[in-house]
């Protein structure tokens, strides 16, 4: 049976888990109709949309990283509703966030060094192009932390320095001290395989789970900081399972599982941590709890942690799924 919840006073549906629904991890009816519009080049029920989340920074931080990447490609029709509406703050921070998905987008792969200087160059003025938009939002909107958090992957793009990097944090976390997706990012930027060391990694996101209560799925970092970790021992791919997680880090990933619970209103990113620990537990050979988390995401992939297992992300949750017996029910 389908489970509903309420965000922002609208009713959310979740679907059965036999559906697979990509690029979409969450329980957000108006979002999956702004990503669809978008998708159909029609930006203002984007703006809209946005518009709705700027009371609840989760929300927010969910709706512009969605909606940014729906509009890859297509950041001219972001810009064309800001001439008509310059000091509109959804619109600057849609837009900066949007230049920073694109720039991600084509990202040089390091192994194809005849293209990556050219590569490079494109990709890194589309990176600073988002730096003004995301300012402007944050100008406009001084109490939002959502700008601030784009800003961190922005800095994790360009490889700024350690203490612009910290910076950002820091504005970010004070502006919300839980924002899930400010934690994902500082998680990343913290790890190995972009200059940081591991032990701090682990610490930030083992602190941050002990501050969180139990509704708030940061609990989550802790394995994901396992991935991360992973990726930079094993040379960018993680593949197979059973030999990932040593009984003593399934111990941690699982003791991090037990001190989180959705809750009767699910956090905006729940699907998220979902997906998290359920491919932490999968790479495990722990099938029962992974079964569990996995078919919490109700058919919904999202792109971390399953890319760090190469290829297609939808490919490797159905694989995992199939594995599993998720889509048995």
């Amino acid at each position: 049976m389908d489970r509903n919840r309420t965000t922002g006073g609208a009713a959310v549906v979740r679907p059965r888990a036999a559906q697979v629904i990509s690029g979409r991890p969450w329980t957000d009816p108006a979002l999956d109709q702004a990503v669809t519009a978008v998708g159909d080049r029609y930006f203002r029920f984007g703006a809209h949309v946005l518009a709705e989340s700027r009371a609840d920074p989760e929300v927010r931080s969910l709706r512009v990283e969605a909606l940014a990447k729906a509009a890859i490609g297509w950041s001219g029709g972001v810009e064309a509703l800001l001439a008509e509406d310059p000091r509109n703050p959804d619109l600057w921070l849609w837009l900066g966030r949007t230049r920073v998905e694109e720039a991600w987008s084509i990202r040089p792969d390091g192994r194809a060094r005849a293209v990556q200087a050219a590569g490079f160059t494109a990709y890194a003025k589309l990176m600073r192009g988002a730096r003004e938009p995301l300012l402007t939002a944050a100008e406009l909107l001084p109490d939002d932390p959502v700008p601030w958090e784009s800003m961190l992957w922005l800095a994790l793009g360009l490889d700024l320095d350690r203490e612009e990097k910290d910076l950002l944090w820091e504005r970010a976390s004070a502006r919300c001290p839980t924002l899930y997706g400010a934690h994902v990012a500082r998680v990343v930027s913290l790890s190995p395989q972009w200059g940081g060391d591991p032990d701090e990694m682990f610490d930030f996101a083992r602190v941050a789970m002990g501050t969180a209560d139990r509704a708030d799925p940061r609990a989550a970092l802790v394995p994901l900081a396992y991935f991360e970790y992973f990726v930079q021992l094993r040379s960018g791919i993680i593949r197979g399972s059973s030999s990932w997680f040593t009984p003593e880090e399934n111990r941690d990933v699982a003791a991090a599982a037990r001190g989180w619970f959705e809750g009767h209103v699910p956090h905006p990113r729940t699907i998220e941590a979902h997906n998290v620990f359920g491919a932490a537990f999968h790479l495990a050979d722990a099938r029962r709890p992974a079964r569990q988390h996995l078919l919490r995401t109700f058919g919904r992939p999202s792109a971390l942690p399953w890319t760090y297992l190469g290829g297609d992300a939808v490919h490797q949750y159905m694989k995992a799924c199939r594995h599993l017996n998720v889509f048995a029910d």
